[in-house]
């Protein structure tokens, strides 16, 4: 494979995906009141300085919320930043806690899904 079809992204395969849980994503989205009370639920949170960039709503709304408002559309670049907030920053510990039903885990896991729909994951070290 050439360096250009391996940078390209499937963006109708990314819609196809997010169309399968088109009105859960939708809903959950809508409900999150970006009240950050899932902030002190997350240990990564607490462990990392109270970052915001580690509340697991933020994390939420800028991995499969990006992917959702953009309808799919989008790069190589997007996806990357994407799994850098799905991968190194939550370990799907499904500790967080919404008091309004956010099942943010489900969320975090669909855009992992997303991701690795198009090679885009953590890689580990052996």
């Amino acid at each position: 494979m050439d360096n250009n079809s391996e940078m390209q992204v499937d963006t109708q395969k990314i819609r196809d995906l997010i169309n399968q849980d088109k009105s859960m994503i939708k809903l959950m989205l809508k409900v999150c009141a970006h009240c950050s009370m899932c902030a002190e639920s997350c240990f990564m949170y607490v462990h990392k300085g109270k970052d915001p960039k580690y509340i697991p709503s933020y994390k939420m709304v800028n991995s499969l919320g990006y992917l959702y408002k953009h309808k799919g559309n989008v790069n190589r670049e997007d996806l990357e930043s994407i799994k850098e907030i799905v991968w190194d920053h939550c370990v799907l510990c499904t500790r967080c806690y919404c008091p309004l039903g956010v099942d943010i885990p489900r969320m975090i896991s669909l855009a992992r899904k997303i991701c690795r729909s198009q090679d885009v994951y953590k890689e580990y070290n052996t």
